[in-house]
């Protein structure tokens, strides 16, 4: 019969490589995450606050345009429409997205309104 020698004892493994790796890759995504970099958007929820007055001044956000009150316009021209229709920048302004228009265009319409000046920005749906 063979005879192969004395069995040797088991070597246990060693996990200090594993723990090291654990660790750099924990200081890499620490290191790489974002914190604290979410934005808020301050909305008047339709049907609170205060009353509505003046003229309409309705927003319609789609995929493809704009129009204010029914009416096509441009993105660059709607701060000085929507200045002609109110007294105040404090005046309520409608915005309702359409035909699946994404999220990002609201907020695209909501900042180029809120440089202008216009502080209450209703959004219905």
């Amino acid at each position: 019969m063979f005879e192969f020698g004395a069995d040797r004892p088991r070597r246990r493994p060693n996990l200090t490589p594993m723990i090291d790796v654990v660790f750099l890759l924990l200081v890499f995504f620490m290191l790489a995450s974002r914190f604290g970099t979410d934005m808020t958007l301050p909305l008047t929820v339709a049907g609170q606050g205060g009353g509505y007055s003046g003229p309409p001044r309705l927003v319609d956000i789609s995929p493809e345009a704009l129009s204010l009150n029914g009416s096509p316009i441009a993105p660059e021209v709607l701060a000085e429409a929507l200045a002609a229709l109110t007294e105040d920048p404090g005046d309520a302004i409608v915005l309702r997205a359409r035909d699946e228009a994404t999220l990002q265009q609201v907020i695209a319409v909501m900042d180029v309104l809120k440089a202008a000046g216009f502080t209450r920005l209703v959004l219905v749906e």
